[in-house]
């Protein structure tokens, strides 16, 4: 169940363990997470037993777990081999939309690799969570985040902001920004550090404007556009940007547009287009 909890909130957590060292290291990770619930089968469940956490112990096959693990967690970190994983966890996959997050760590605790979800589902940051209390090497593949690129689809996502845009544009979009293809950044509202955390300088490929206007849209392939008011977006620029468009939905409340932070900066001498970087 992809349901993501408000920011700042821990999401339902199953840990999932279905031999003795896996169970000793699920055993570990629910000492941090005491809201965590722990699944293991009847054989090894004896250290469960001085744990706080909601346990679930079962007696017979693997397989019919999975399903009711999967309804009830946003979360799953599972102590089995990768390909097991993969096998048990296919019949019950839905989409990138509705699917938890699942992450498996080897028998040894070497890896904690993020399975399923790593975006919208926050596999990724998980897995990267898991890696530091056990000592482990996180293993995240998508394209983002190995190229050090921006995520598209969980854009500002801690800082509250909604994507806006039917599914093929955000996945053109995704597309368009891991193949270097040029993309504007239209940002109304907000700061660069809301969407651009790192250290380093934004890829070359991403140009940032503070008012659609000043957009030459047949120069870029797609354009991530950040408002404060979506809804009074016109219809006419869904035509005009077909298919390339993504909308960005930023909380009113904490909102406060670049354009007038750029008439600060323009009389005190300094270029408009910086006041995206507050």
């Amino acid at each position: 169940m992809n349901s993501p909890s408000s920011p700042g909130a821990l999401p339902r957590i199953a840990l999932l363990a279905i031999t003795r060292q896996g169970v000793a290291l699920a055993v570990r990770l629910a000492r941090h997470w005491p809201q965590a619930t722990v699944c293991a089968p009847a054989r090894w469940a004896a250290p469960l037993a001085e744990l706080p956490n909601p346990r679930r112990i079962y007696e017979g096959a693997l397989r019919g777990e999975i399903g009711p693990l999967l309804a009830a967690h946003e979360q799953m970190v599972c102590f089995v081999s990768l390909g097991a994983m993969v096998r048990l966890l296919a019949p019950h996959l839905k989409s990138k939309a509705e699917d938890p997050g699942v992450v498996v760590v080897d028998e040894a605790g070497r890896f904690a690799i993020a399975v399923l979800s790593g975006h919208v589902g926050g596999a990724n940051e998980w897995a990267q969570r898991v890696a530091a209390l056990l000592g482990a090497v996180p293993v995240i593949t998508t394209a983002s985040d190995v190229m050090g690129t921006l995520a598209v689809d969980i854009l500002g996502r801690e800082h509250g902001w909604r994507a806006i845009a039917p599914k093929e544009n955000l996945t053109r979009a995704a597309a368009c920004v891991v193949n270097g293809e040029p993309v504007a950044f239209v940002q109304e509202a907000g700061c660069l550090r809301h969407w651009w955390p790192h250290a380093a300088p934004l890829p070359a490929n991403i140009r940032v404007f503070s008012r659609m206007a000043d957009v030459p849209l047949d120069a870029f392939a797609a354009v991530l556009w950040a408002t404060a008011d979506a809804a009074a977006i016109q219809s006419e620029w869904w035509e005009k940007v077909k298919g390339r468009l993504v909308l960005y939905q930023m909380p009113f409340e904490s909102s406060q547009t670049v354009n007038e932070k750029a008439d600060r900066l323009t009389r005190s001498g300094d270029e408009g287009q910086n006041a995206a970087r507050c």
